[in-house]
């Protein structure tokens, strides 16, 4: 004859194994009032690859923006062309580093952000 809280004891169970695999992944701890070490399972914002994309389009426009704004537009335009006369890997980089229109408006946006100050 079966025990007669078996179901319960698994659930139970359930819920501790649920817990330990989320503790896995990172753990933030606190003291409770009486003493009492807590710890909750650390919450990971969303990494898809979207998002990521996303910031390294971003960072490498902002680069582009601050190069230019820093070299002005000739010198800027005669380094990529310099790349461009380069092995493989640098015309990839002088593909990349071309001044496109935004690249062009965020440079003049920072120049006249800081020329202010």
């Amino acid at each position: 004859m079966a025990y007669v809280g078996t179901r319960s004891f698994e659930k139970r169970l359930t819920k501790v194994e649920v817990q330990r695999r989320k503790l896995d992944r990172g753990a933030v701890y606190s003291v409770n009032q009486d003493g009492l070490i807590l710890a909750r399972p650390r919450r990971h914002a969303s990494r898809s690859p979207l998002r990521l994309v996303f910031f390294t389009l971003l960072g490498v426009l902002l680069f582009k923006a601050l190069v230019l704004a820093s070299l002005g537009t000739v010198s800027y335009n005669a380094r990529v062309a310099t790349l461009q006369d380069g092995t493989v890997v640098e015309r990839i980089g002088a593909w990349i580093m071309t001044a496109d229109p935004s690249t062009v408006w965020v440079a003049k946006q920072g120049k006249l952000l800081f020329s202010g100050l």
